[in-house]
């Protein structure tokens, strides 16, 4: 789960971590009192007008002014809230802004980068830093990978000194923000290890003129599969507005589904399967629109779901239902595939491939259906099928 920049501040202030002051607001009226707050508390006139979305690159699509006094900030909030990002990591749809973060501006000497993430080749938390700060972290390592450095520490142990003075070292800290960078670098660690972070970044991280260290950026994601563990932040801190609608349906429906750019919607059992099967759909030229994984005791009621949830895309110009029926059964998936082909009145392509327990009924059932519904006797098979109809199609 992703959350917003000042969300993970205020995670970071729990832990001890140095950010700027800020306040979050949520129109513009609330942006222009909460930048006179923070000139009259700090004396400084600079202040910064951020747009909170979920995705990088906001301040090179205009989402982060830095301003002098409470009319420009005034005016820099009712010019970026509201207003439809379109950034790199946002695609041509873009979000809209609902939400600000005003603080305090602060002089900066330099800009670093600092990230935590989970590194599943060494089983291991990486810990990544470079001197390139306030850049896309995808274009340093294509260009000059060797400013990246990394260190490795396992979560059971946590970060050792060690590891923080040969960053700080490559980094090419003074003495004095060496003391500043390990007060935040261990809590960091700390706080990614407890919450069950997949990646804690900073970017970027500030090196001040007198040699502190903040994080003048925050971004915070949480592994889903620890969900479990922290009901506080799922019910209180995710916001729903900068999600897929299709996937927080889906997630309430107890179904693992990603939306994807393509035009075959994918219903499929078992992940691994799930990712074959888009494999295989690539390899016969076509693009998927979605993973979707019905698990292994999906019932007819869920199959049908399965099926709106796919068909709400206007991009979807065929399915491809590809099952292995081991717990789950085929004529169970047969006859949700009837009945949502019934209930929607479907007017894409449709192919399925059942192999597993129960297939010859399931089978049976899709032949009486009536149904235009064009069977697959294997994964290839279906694959190719569905990308040459979807391709009819549209």
């Amino acid at each position: 789960m992703n959350i917003h920049e000042y969300q993970a501040k205020e995670l970071y202030r729990k832990y001890g971590i140095p950010v700027p002051y800020g306040i979050a607001c949520f129109s513009p009226e609330e942006a222009t009192e909460a930048a006179r707050k923070i000139i009259e508390e700090t004396g400084n006139e600079v202040v910064v007008v951020k747009a909170q979305i979920h995705a990088g690159g906001r301040g090179k699509a205009g989402g982060v002014k830095v301003v002098k006094g409470v009319e420009a900030a005034a005016e820099a909030a009712k010019e970026i809230f509201g207003k439809v990002l379109v950034t790199h990591q946002t695609g041509p749809e873009g979000k809209l802004v609902q939400r600000l973060l005003v603080e305090q501006g602060l002089a900066i000497k330099s800009e670093l980068y600092l990230a935590l993430v989970v590194d599943r080749e060494t089983r291991k938390i990486a810990v990544m830093a470079s001197t390139e700060g306030g850049m896309d972290i995808e274009e340093v390592a294509a260009a000059t990978p060797e400013k990246i450095h990394t260190v490795y520490f396992h979560a059971d142990a946590g970060i050792q000194n060690h590891h923080i003075r040969s960053l700080a070292f490559k980094l090419g800290l003074s003495k004095e923000a060496q003391k500043h960078f390990a007060a935040l670098m261990k809590p960091l660690a700390k706080l990614f290890v407890e919450e069950d972070c997949s990646i804690a970044e900073i970017n970027p991280l500030i090196l001040t003129e007198d040699e502190r260290v903040l994080a003048l950026d925050a971004k915070v994601n949480f592994d889903s599969n620890a969900e479990f563990r922290h009901r506080e932040y799922w019910d209180s801190v995710r916001d729903l507005s900068e999600e897929a609608p299709t996937e927080t349906e889906a997630k309430e429906a107890g179904l693992a589904y990603i939306q994807l750019d393509g035009n075959i919607g994918c219903l499929v059992n078992g992940a691994g399967l799930a990712m074959a099967t888009m494999d295989t759909i690539k390899h016969f030229g076509g693009e998927p629109a979605n993973f979707l994984d019905v698990g292994g005791g999906a019932s007819q009621e869920a199959v049908t779901k399965a099926f709106k949830i796919i068909l709400q895309s206007e991009a979807v110009k065929g399915i491809f239902v590809n099952i292995f029926g081991g717990i789950m059964k085929c004529d169970v998936i047969a006859n949700g595939v009837v009945a949502a082909t019934k209930e929607l009145g479907l007017k894409v392509p449709l192919v399925v491939r059942l192999e597993g327990t129960n297939v010859d009924k399931g089978k049976e059932i899709l032949n009486n259906s009536g149904l235009a519904i064009v069977a697959a006797d294997s994964m290839a098979e279906g694959a190719k099928k569905i990308v040459e109809l979807a391709n009819q199609a549209g």
